[in-house]
């Protein structure tokens, strides 16, 4: 528990300065001995660029520091802050906490007193809209946007090359292609083309946003026994384990090291992965980046898509509250040159829209063999199509990870699909 002092202190001055309007600049702000303890995940990625921000802020605030607690799963941040906020006590609670974009409406409808308004102090025209939306709900926008989990194909050129394909062969192809490729993969390097866990709902996720698709429709209702998209990407999922290409993996480290261990020859997924890949350095010039495949059968279909995308979130409650929308302002809402730092060093693709032009991007990676990754997910963030994620997502992703497991070995997709509408409308009522 922290002291009652400083909580008090804390408290004045966040009354101070929501009576200014919350106005204060990083040439003004001052907040004596201050540390802002932070939850996140993925220590390569959101951990170490929270970080880079930390010692930024502490070359103007040197008595802020960042207490960064930053795990591996994504799920223990979910778990512990539910679980706090649910115990109606304050104790123990972050003063930032990182909350991924297609469950933050879960939060703010469920924990209406939970969140700080962020929008009374920060400017959020500077940010891409989709993920200002995502945080909005009754006029007021509560978070500082972060990464686009725009997607791409990241794949071993090396292995690929031994198979006999090209960057070339891998645009403008489908899922069924990338099974043949993978199936070649395989037999010409022993290589399998990717692993997956059955708990992990991404890969769906991906195909359904490409076709501009989600679990509900445009009144929020479920949308899950008509859904096309929805039964050609479980159709699709179930070609890709029958196949033989993938090897089964349980975890998320353990998933992670499928590939960075060098076993696995790609994964499709957020451009946040690459932090992960580069922490192999002995790996560089050995990876590069495609298109994801398209989603056969729909006219609208294309090579773009979104996994995951985080922004951060102040807990209305924190006694550093001041501090720590200041620190957000300062540096996630201003500081062009830190976007293109951890753009380059971990991958990171801000929303910040100032930050989108810079030098960073016409860069041809080393690491990716020459290839302008940066711009090339520059392009691809332009053409996701835009969704409503709805307030349930988590809700039916439960209902569709528990049919993983049996139509990957064959089982009836439209059972799996009737199952999946009979849960998740049980879950929502």
């Amino acid at each position: 528990m922290r002291p009652i002092l400083n909580w008090l202190s804390g408290w004045r001055r966040g009354l101070g300065i929501a009576a200014a309007g919350i106005g204060l600049t990083t040439a003004t702000a001052s907040f004596g001995a201050t540390t802002l303890t932070v939850w996140c995940w993925d220590p390569n990625f959101n951990g170490v660029t929270m970080k880079e921000a930390g010692a930024i802020y502490a070359k103007t605030h040197p008595d802020v520091s960042l207490n960064v607690i930053d795990t591996t799963s994504q799920d223990d941040v979910r778990t512990k802050l539910q679980a706090q906020l649910l115990s109606g006590s304050t104790d123990g609670l972050p003063d930032i906490v990182l909350i991924e974009d297609d469950i933050a409406q879960k939060y703010l409808q469920a924990f209406p007193d939970a969140f700080e308004p962020l929008s009374n102090s920060i400017d959020m025209s500077k940010f891409a809209q989709y993920k200002v939306g995502a945080a909005t709900q009754n006029g007021k926008s509560y978070s500082l946007p972060f990464d686009s989990g725009v997607a791409g194909l990241f794949y071993r050129s090396d292995y690929l090359a031994q198979a006999g394909y090209k960057a070339d062969d891998l645009k403008d192809i489908t899922w069924d292609d990338l099974i043949k490729i993978g199936k070649d993969v395989k037999a010409k390097t022993g290589h399998p083309m990717l692993d997956i866990d059955y708990s992990e709902r991404g890969l769906v996720h991906l195909m359904l946003q490409s076709v501009g698709q989600w679990y509900f429709k445009e009144d929020g209702s479920l949308d899950i026994l008509d859904n096309a998209a929805l039964k050609a990407a479980l159709e699709q999922y179930a070609r890709i384990w029958q196949s033989g290409i993938v090897k089964p993996v349980s975890g998320w480290a353990n998933f992670t090291g499928g590939f960075t261990s060098g076993e696995v020859a790609s994964v499709p997924i957020g451009v946040w992965i690459t932090g992960t890949l580069k922490a192999n350095a002995d790996q560089a010039g050995k990876w590069a980046v495609a298109p994801i495949p398209k989603l056969a059968g729909f006219p609208n279909a294309v090579h773009a898509s979104n996994w995951g995308g985080s922004s951060w979130y102040v807990l209305a409650k924190s006694p550093n509250k001041a501090a720590a929308i200041d620190f957000l302002k300062s540096v996630w809402g201003a500081d062009v040159a830190f976007y293109q730092k951890i753009l380059v060093d971990q991958g990171a693709v801000g929303t910040l829209l100032a930050a989108r032009t810079g030098d960073a991007y016409q860069l041809k990676d080393p690491f990716f063999g020459g290839q302008q990754v940066w711009q090339d997910f520059s392009d691809w963030i332009g053409k996701i199509p835009s969704i409503r994620y709805g307030t349930y997502t988590t809700e039916v992703d439960s209902a569709v990870e528990a049919q993983f497991p049996t139509i990957a070995k064959g089982g009836s997709v439209d059972d799996a699909i009737k199952a999946i509408a009979a849960q998740a409308k049980t879950q929502i009522q």
